[in-house]
């Protein structure tokens, strides 16, 4: 039994018509999109919404960069650096874990980074939250003290050599140094001091290293790679002299 070749086309005629007809009918039918507007309406915005519009774009803007704010304005770049430096020296591949190290690192830079917490949250934030001061009052007072801890930790010299890439005038004194220029000379200086740790740690180690070496090479044994005999050594050396609570403590003290 054939179908019939008048129907199969009628068929087809209806159902390409009924697809054009569809978007027409979709828009005559109007439906209720939900939308999400931000707007401020010329002449009619009180100077108090306009500000606490801005202060929360400012504390949204603050969120999305915290991660770059934590690792160049606090000790977390420091810290990290010694600690895969510690790592790559005792040859344990990846013992402790990248989780634990960046873990640890958090955690330690908190306790550094506790006594500009308590003066940003004692000069700033808890008068702000009083009302006593305003949002730029309570943002220049911030400023203060951890502007004083990256003083503390920078170099003139790392500090000197942004103002020759931007060509602009030299300060005075300290009140004088933008903020942007401060962070990045801080990260500099920050660098180089966690190179110079983990050069001083990698020290011992070599030299174990080289010593296992040399006895492996005067009995002979070639063929044998000094690190499988050496590693065992190192962590236990590392564990006798307690190394982690040595590191963690001579960290510490680098940022009193």
């Amino acid at each position: 039994m054939t179908a019939d070749p008048r129907r199969l086309l009628t068929l087809c005629a209806c159902l390409f018509g009924a697809l054009a007809l569809f978007p027409a009918l979709s828009l005559a039918q109007d439906p209720v999109i939900p939308k999400l507007t931000m707007e401020l309406a010329a002449g009619q915005a009180e100077p108090g919404e306009v500000s606490t519009l801005l202060e929360i774009l400012f504390l949204l803007t603050v969120l999305s960069m915290a991660p770059a704010i934590m690792l160049t304005m606090t000790s977390f770049t420091r810290i990290i650096i010694v600690f895969h430096f510690l790592r790559q020296a005792m040859g344990t591949q990846q013992m402790p874990p990248n989780q634990i190290l960046a873990g640890l690192a958090i955690f330690m830079t908190v306790v550094i980074m506790m006594p500009v917490g308590k003066a940003i949250n004692s000069t700033a934030l808890q008068p702000y939250l009083a009302e006593e001061i305003r949002f730029d009052e309570a943002l220049e007072r911030a400023q203060v003290p951890i502007r004083e801890f990256m003083f503390k930790h920078t170099r003139e010299k790392d500090l000197s050599i942004f103002y020759s890439i931007t060509k602009e005038e030299r300060p005075n004194n300290r009140d004088e140094v933008n903020t942007i220029m401060l962070v990045a000379a801080y990260t500099i200086s920050e660098l180089k001091t966690g190179f110079t740790i983990g050069f001083l740690i990698y020290i011992p180690f070599l030299i174990l290293d080289m010593v296992v070496a040399s006895i492996l090479l005067a009995m002979g044994m070639m063929m044998l790679p000094p690190v499988m005999i050496s590693l065992p050594f190192k962590i236990l050396l590392f564990v006798l002299i307690d190394g982690w609570n040595l590191l963690v403590g001579s960290l510490v003290n680098t940022f009193q």
